[in-house]
């Protein structure tokens, strides 16, 4: 607070106490919501009039003729002043402008400051953005979505502008005017439908209560909405309406007319100071420092929205794309063509999927499967940017049909930075399930090895793809519990730098790092390929180790099944699947047996099942940490592995029965040459703990 010129006395504590300040209040709006009531702050008494004048200007100039000497402070509620008449006027005139920009600042920081993720991937829609700007200035840090209906109150095909450069540049081109918007009851039926359309398709709503209790009431139902002036009879209808939420300024100020609108608050501050005219900024922050004004957030029902994501899936092949019996025409055209054509389209919705159900909470959730028509070779071939458009799009879509998380399939996970810029224009939380695709690999190894007969304690292990985000996490798992790792990356530099890191977690762990894989395939018994290299010849596999296990992670897989079929006695399996609890049905075929899912799908219906809808898993680095908590999580609710699988099919007990024993057989047909640094290794337990 600051002192009052050089005496050193706060302001708000020199006012004279025991004496009653009157404001009068002239509304736009018609008389029915006129009241008469005495807020008490700061051990000041002060009776708050509002008449509203239907914006009559011969009843604004009666009511100012008559009252001007009766109040302290006079307050324009959706009025500018060009609309006053010409009448000397002796008190000080507000309408709220000042405070606005301060309160409602004050408002969003301390309501995000309590709670964090309030706001956070939500959509908001401003029903007048003009007079909430401040709000909308903060919001656009927070990582919410903005609406602005300005426009569309305007009539006529006008957009819903969707930033604030949008807003300013309307307001440039004249299209905004500086006088106050007409009221949502006064539009006509054409256009209160279209805002309650946008009200429906909103999470948080901003706007004066008149305009809110306008819209039909099924567009208010488990939202949140943030206004200032509200009567307890608003508050009532805003709960039957089923308003989750209402954030306000201010706490109570009075029993039957809590909350008050900005310009009869900036009033208030103008009668207690007892100012000549509107407070300045250094007057707003002193008061509301003094009042100890903080946002008022109600809980009017209860929100328990039943917990839904969405997945983004794409052709891996040319052959996924007309497969599809809608463009089965398609296997007629030169592949490169569909590839190249396909690639346009936007994204599509394929189905809803239903029946999963948590083993913790015995609660449903629900997804939505979405596709891109690209295939990984074509957002290879284009500027990233196109991916981002469509995948962006694509959650758009997803929200709309009641997604809060979206998760990142396939190549969709990596094209460009791996997530970090779709997340920061997606509506919805994203995740590229590569923590649970950390977890399961290693589990799923884990069980092979056991399996295929290795000791658990005495185990080499191979990563290629060591310095991406899911072999770098694979690696700092292992080098904990393995004496030997060989990590394969095409970039020394970033090899080395990897190295130096992992020795310094695990100094009893041997690190190897070879930007070429050949020399030690002889000598490791695991290896794990987590790189996207859109190839079956990554690994010469003839001089794989017999009886060594081949997990490949990516998806293309880097192994075809034909290179494999040259190596009988090695165990080539994908990364692990999961089976969800409940009844899962996908409604769409997605190439795995009923109730299986690949880690990527299972992590983003696992987090809708905790209620964990923020972005978790993005970008090159993961953290081990979530790996650990994703693990737990599965078992929480209920996730289990499928088995193993190769090449889409499962592998049965007979079947690594048979490749053990060729593996045995081949063992004592060659000697198996020692690589060159590789040693024995020492005990290691589990994999995953």
């Amino acid at each position: 607070m600051l002192p009052d010129g050089g005496t050193g006395e706060l302001r708000v504590l020199r006012v004279t106490s025991g004496i009653m300040k009157h404001i009068l209040s002239i509304s736009a709006n018609p008389s029915q919501r006129d009241y008469t009531i005495t807020v008490a702050i700061l051990g000041q008494h002060i009776k708050v009039r509002r008449i509203g004048t239907n914006a009559s200007t011969a009843s604004i100039a009666s009511i100012l003729a008559t009252h001007t000497d009766q109040v302290d402070g006079i307050s324009l509620h959706n009025l500018a002043h060009t609309t006053l008449p010409t009448l000397p006027v002796s008190v000080p005139v507000v309408d709220g402008a000042a405070l606005q920009g301060v309160l409602q600042r004050w408002t969003i920081r301390r309501a995000l400051d309590l709670h964090p993720e309030l706001f956070r991937q939500r959509r908001v829609l401003f029903l007048n953005a003009q007079t909430h700007r401040a709000i909308a200035d903060v919001l656009a840090a927070a990582a919410a979505n903005l609406l602005f209906a300005d426009l569309v109150r305007r009539g006529g095909p006008l957009p819903v502008l969707r930033s604030l450069a949008h807003l300013d540049y309307a307001r440039a081109m004249g299209l905004l005017p500086p006088q106050p918007l007409p009221p949502v009851d006064r539009l006509s039926r054409r256009i209160r439908a279209r805002l309650s359309r946008l009200c429906e398709q909103a999470d948080i709503i901003v706007g004066s209560a008149r305009d809110i209790l306008a819209l039909e009431p099924d567009s208010l139902r488990g939202k949140m909405v943030l206004t200032d002036e509200l009567a307890l009879t608003d508050i009532a209808t805003l709960r039957q309406c089923g308003l989750a939420t209402l954030i306000t300024p201010t706490t109570p100020l009075h029993d039957t007319q809590p909350f008050l609108s900005m310009d009869v608050l900036e009033a208030i501050v103008v009668a207690v100071l007892e100012l000549d005219g509107p407070p300045t900024e250094a007057d707003l922050l002193d008061f509301i420092a003094a009042a100890r004004w903080q946002p008022a957030i109600e809980i009017l029902n209860e929100k328990q929205p039943r917990p839904s994501f969405a997945f983004l899936i794409h052709p891996i092949v040319t052959s996924d794309i007309y497969n599809n019996k809608w463009v089965r025409f398609a296997r007629y055209l030169p592949q490169r063509f569909v590839e190249w054509f396909f690639a346009f389209f936007p994204p599509v919705y394929l189905s809803r999927i239903r029946g999963i159900r948590s083993a913790a909470t015995g609660e449903e959730i629900t997804g939505v499967l979405m596709t891109l028509a690209s295939t990984p070779r074509e957002m290879l071939r284009r500027h990233p940017e196109q991916s981002y458009r469509r995948i962006t799009h694509a959650a758009r879509i997803a929200e709309r049909k009641g997604a809060q998380i979206m998760g990142l399939g396939a190549f969709t996970s990596v094209v460009g930075d791996a997530g970090v810029t779709i997340a920061r224009r997606s509506p919805l939380a994203l995740t590229s399930g590569n923590a649970l695709t950390v977890a399961t690999t290693l589990e799923t190894t884990r069980l092979a090895l056991a399996q295929m007969g290795h000791d658990p304690q005495h185990v080499r292990a191979m990563v290629v793809g060591a310095t991406g985000s899911i072999g770098a996490a694979c690696a700092r798992m292992l080098v904990r519990e393995c004496g030997d790792v060989v990590l394969v990356a095409p970039r020394p530099e970033r090899l080395l730098g990897l190295k130096y890191e992992l020795e310094a977690e695990a100094p009893a762990t041997r690190v190897v790092v070879v930007t070429d894989p050949t020399a030690y395939l002889a000598a490791v018994d695991l290896v794990i390929l987590a790189t996207s290299a859109l190839t079956d010849d990554l690994l010469d596999v003839s001089l794989l180790r017999p009886g060594a296990v081949v997990c490949d992670v990516a998806r293309p897989p880097n192994v075809g099944k034909q290179a494999a079929v040259q190596r009988p006695d090695v165990l080539f399996i994908e990364s692990g699947e999961l089976l969800l609890p409940g009844t899962p049905d996908f409604g769409f075929n997605i190439n795995l047996p009923p109730g299986s899912a690949y880690a990527c799908l299972a992590e983003t219906a696992l987090l809708a099942m905790e209620g964990r809808f923020e972005h978790y898993t993005l970008g090159r680095t993961i953290d081990i940490e979530r790996v650990k908590e994703i693990h737990a999580l599965m078992y929480k609710h209920g996730l289990r592995l499928a088995g193993l699988r190769s090449f889409g099919a499962e592998v049965s007990t007979a079947q690594i029965e048979q490749i053990r024993a060729r593996a045995a057989q081949r063992n004592s047909q060659i000697i198996v040459p020692a690589a060159d640094g590789i040693t024995d290794v020492q005990a290691a337990p589990k994999l995953l703990p």
